[in-house]
């Protein structure tokens, strides 16, 4: 896909198109016909407090990096939570006369590889910074057979079968890891290797291309997932999803189960079938 030439301008437009007039106390004078999805630019402009002339000139890219002052008041006006004006925030910073340092291959911690190997009862694997899977244990591997090194978590949340038979909920997959993808890339919008995976999903998936213009910013992080797995049957787990120190976004997640629970005793069995040494990292 292109590289934006306006991105600040694309996210508050989408963002405005989402909000309906009633979640902002506006009545809706045109009686339910109105000629724009959402909100209307003037406003916007008048639940941020600044004027509607500026406003266009933000969403028409002539002026693409607003105050911290109109950033909060935009995100309040477009009902956007911490992630979402974080976002908004990082699309707003000056970026003329920075040069983009290439990209070093994305390398798990030796220690995290040897974590890894020490979790003979906990799955748990690594992902980078487009949701690549860069490292994963054995039993990673067996409750879901995408979490394997060299697999891209948004590809296989759309284009993967059996995303539909572990989550039983291929909408949910794909929302969370659009919106995780955002917030991992954050304004990275000219990155070659997002606008590569960006590109093609757009080719090969409908949905794909209506999630990614919703402009969801997300970061994946702590939660309960139902599984269902074809050996075990339905499991009950949480999960923790860890930024790892001192890299470039490198996430580390592990599922636990509650101690003595059916979950638990599905996860051991799982377990006793899998060989002890974690799979290693490929991608360079």
């Amino acid at each position: 896909m292109p590289t934006s030439e306006n991105p600040i301008g694309e996210y508050l437009r989408a963002r405005r198109e989402l909000v309906r007039p009633e979640e902002v106390g506006l009545p809706d004078l045109g009686g339910g016909r109105r000629r724009v999805p959402g909100l209307r630019r003037e406003e916007v402009a008048m639940l941020a407090g600044v004027s509607a002339d500026y406003y266009v000139r933000l969403e028409q890219g002539r002026d693409q990096h607003p105050s911290e002052g109109v950033i909060e008041a935009l995100g309040r006006a477009l009902l956007l939570d911490d992630d979402a004006i974080s976002h908004l925030r990082g699309l707003a910073t000056p970026t003329a006369g920075r040069r983009r340092a290439p990209r070093r291959p994305e390398r798990v911690p030796p220690g995290i590889l040897e974590l890894l190997d020490s979790l003979h009862e906990t799955p748990a694997y690594v992902y980078g910074r487009y949701l690549d899977v860069l490292a994963a244990n054995p039993l990673a591997t067996a409750l879901g057979p995408y979490y394997r090194v060299g697999v891209n978590l948004v590809r296989a949340s759309f284009l993967d079968p059996a995303i539909e038979e572990f989550t039983g909920n291929r909408d949910r997959a794909t929302e969370t890891s659009v919106a995780a993808l955002r917030a991992l890339t954050g304004p990275d919008v000219d990155d070659p290797r997002l606008e590569e995976l960006v590109g093609e999903l757009s080719v090969r998936s409908e949905r794909f291309r209506q999630l990614w213009a919703r402009h969801d910013v997300k970061p994946k992080r702590s939660g309960r997932s139902k599984i269902e797995h074809p050996g075990v049957g339905t499991l009950d787990l949480g999960y923790e999803k860890l930024p790892i120190a001192d890299s470039d976004r490198l996430t580390l997640c592990m599922y636990h189960a509650e101690p003595d629970s059916r979950s638990a005793q599905a996860l051991a069995l799982l377990a006793s079938a899998e060989a002890p040494v974690a799979e290693r990292p490929v991608i360079g």
